[in-house]
């Protein structure tokens, strides 16, 4: 086994940038993988987030393709999101600044024109989302016949936002001979028989079991009935200024990411940044950038940043609301305890979620150590309409185990019936008579 990097004898220009990159040793992840890429198998990698994954399929990659040769891309690497292939681009960036390799992402949100123009400049490795890709394809602007090696990363997450068309329609158009890697965190059975549609006698690296959160993250949950104590809650832990120095805070709704990013920003004026899928490409990567230097303290996301984003020294990861894809929380809480660092995860549940919470237990296989609320935290009444999102919450998860269960809301359809009161009036419910539409005819002028 590697233990040291010159081990995979990788040639002087990779070995000079890893240095310069401040790597060591090899993770779990790269030991195994790099060998086996650089040998020239198909690859199917399981790795929990914040191992080095990324690494593990870059270097192997900047091997093979060695120098600047021809125009079109000789190897290409899809990503789900435009925040993760930005960030597989800075990887690229870093690994082989001292090659000549020409290397681009493209995605969504910009427009296509640059893009268009540096890739006929010429180009030796592409990343892309898949529909930006498409759609470039399909203008005739790019050429896919001489790719050798094409990398699917996150391919649970590009599955999970449907995808797999593009993917499809993409192995129709490049050539048949290539090599093939599928990377994720977490590998569930639906999309392990998806890949049998283009991994070849794959080698499987599992350096964890899927699903797994970082051992050097340590998890706990407090159970807060509401919006607002949720918001208490918030101002009560960040008084700490010496512990939560570098935060990301995720939320499930665009709302709710604005809701707490108005917030702390009354609190701590120009400490805060939020992203999610309506703010502009430009407004999320100077936003990403802030909360990288250090210029802000906290990153309030939905979950479009939960997974591929490298941002070294995160103090902790808020799960302000818990996800319903239950894969989210782990690429979530891989935010912090990156490169075998330690972080915090701290979640807060309501009512309602603690059934995503036992979910997600099953899931990764452990209990989430539950901390009662300090003392010292307002606990606010629960609004009412609120009460209703939760008993909906509620009666969604009853049908789904009891198919017979009619919900806490059918009463309220059935109110009309024949001799129902209302309770305001004290008066029989009436039947609303259908107002008549009346038509008019133009004047003939």
């Amino acid at each position: 086994m590697a233990t040291t990097f010159e081990d995979f004898k990788l040639n002087k220009q990779l070995l000079t940038a890893i240095t310069e990159a401040g790597y060591t040793i090899p993770t779990p992840v790269q030991e195994k993988t790099i060998p086996l890429v650089l040998a020239g198998h198909d690859v199917m990698g399981i790795a929990q987030t914040g191992t080095g994954k990324t690494a593990a399929f870059v270097l192997p990659l900047l091997m093979k393709v060695k120098y600047a040769q021809g125009t079109h891309p000789r190897a290409l690497i899809v990503a789900p999101t435009r925040e993760l292939a930005m960030q597989i681009e800075d990887h690229i960036k870093i690994l082989g600044k001292y090659t000549d390799l020409r290397y681009l992402a493209i995605y969504g949100g910009v427009g296509p024109k640059t893009q268009i123009e540096k890739i006929k400049a010429g180009l030796d490795i592409l990343i892309a989302t898949p529909g930006r890709l498409m759609e470039i394809y399909l203008k005739g602007d790019l050429i896919l016949k001489e790719l050798k090696t094409l990398v699917l990363d996150e391919a649970d997450k590009m599955m999970d936002m449907g995808f797999m068309p593009q993917i499809r329609r993409l192995l129709e158009i490049i050539p048949r001979k290539r090599q093939n890697l599928l990377f994720s965190a977490t590998m569930h059975e639906r999309v392990e028989k998806l890949s049998e549609e283009f991994l070849e006698f794959p080698m499987k690296v599992e350096v964890t079991p899927s699903a797994t959160p970082v051992e050097t993250v340590s998890q706990v949950l407090y159970q807060v009935p509401n919006l607002p104590t949720k918001i208490n809650m918030l101002e009560y832990l960040f008084r700490n200024e010496e512990e939560f120095t570098r935060v990301m805070i995720f939320t499930r709704s665009k709302k709710n990411a604005e809701n707490v990013s108005k917030f702390l920003d009354r609190k701590i004026a120009g400490a805060t940044r939020v992203i999610h899928g309506n703010k502009g490409q430009n407004a999320r990567i100077n936003a990403m950038e802030a909360f990288r230097n250090g210029g802000v303290r906290f990153l309030v996301a939905t979950d479009v940043a939960s997974r591929g984003i490298d941002i070294s020294d995160v103090s902790h990861v808020i799960n302000f609301d818990v996800p319903v894809i239950y894969e989210d929380y782990v690429h979530r809480i891989g935010r912090t305890g990156r490169a075998l660092q330690t972080g915090s995860s701290i979640t807060f549940a309501n009512e309602a979620e603690m059934h995503h919470i036992h979910e997600i237990e099953k899931l990764i296989k452990m209990q989430i150590p539950e901390a009662p609320l300090p003392p010292d935290i307002e606990v606010t009444d629960t609004g009412f309409e609120e009460q209703q999102e939760i008993a909906r919450d509620l009666d969604k998860q009853k049908r789904k185990t009891d198919p017979d269960f009619k919900g806490a809301f059918h009463e309220k359809k059935e109110r009309f019936h024949e001799g129902a009161i209302d309770k305001r009036t004290g008066r029989p419910f009436q039947e609303k008579k259908p107002t008549k539409i009346r038509s008019f005819r133009r004047n003939k002028s």
